[in-house]
């Protein structure tokens, strides 16, 4: 694991246990919506951590509703979902210390961004409230793909694919590393132990 020079972290979940208020976003989002709709759209949003809040909302209306949204309805809801997010989530005691020290231990000694299915704006707003900032040289999120978000970083920062590996706990992380053709390894999910022959336990005594 000394090879890496690079490393791309997944925010929610790895970072931050920022899942359950996420899941409560949805839930006071769509309170309009009947209940075996929204408890649809939360089964498919548990099982894509990495996917933006535009895309879910997109496949609510579209794929669960069989309704057509405008862009700016999608705009709308993701902005009353941020509001719900700042209110919640600015929140140190949610941070995950295990991944939290490793990084705060380590971030000299590696090229250390965030590429996040959370809106970039209200991302950058929490990681500069709770100190996190100094760590990353960059931090990313949606609307842009987590997939283009790598090819992107990648692609100006000119780093070698050899010497990079993403940390994430969704398959949509996996999938956005293997489509870039980097390394992965899951982490705080262990279903991931099937898909993937690198997987995290604790950063304690981590060697990368």
């Amino acid at each position: 694991m000394d090879k890496f020079k690079t490393i791309l972290w997944d925010f929610d979940g790895v970072i931050m246990d920022s899942m359950p208020v996420r899941d409560k976003g949805f839930e006071i989002v769509l309170k309009d919506y009947p209940n075996e709709q929204v408890s649809l759209l939360m089964e498919y949003h548990r099982n894509n951590g990495g996917l933006s809040r535009y895309h879910k909302f997109r496949y609510f209306f579209e794929q669960i509703r069989k309704q057509s949204i405008t862009e700016l309805e999608i705009q709308t809801l993701a902005e009353e979902f941020s509001k719900v997010m700042l209110e919640n989530l600015l929140d140190s005691k949610l941070l995950i210390i295990d991944s939290l020290n490793f990084i705060v231990g380590n971030h000299h000694k590696f090229n250390m961004h965030i590429v996040s299915g959370s809106d970039q704006k209200e991302l950058r707003y929490i990681c500069k409230t709770l100190g996190l900032s100094e760590y990353f040289i960059s931090i990313h999120g949606s609307p842009t793909p987590k997939k283009e978000l790598v090819r992107q970083l990648i692609e100006v920062n000119k780093y070698s694919k050899k010497e990079l590996i993403l940390i994430g706990d969704s398959i949509n992380d996996l999938e956005a590393a293997n489509v870039n053709e980097i390394s992965f390894t899951g982490y705080n999910n262990e279903d991931l132990k099937k898909m993937t022959s690198n997987y995290i336990d604790s950063f304690i005594n981590c060697q990368f």
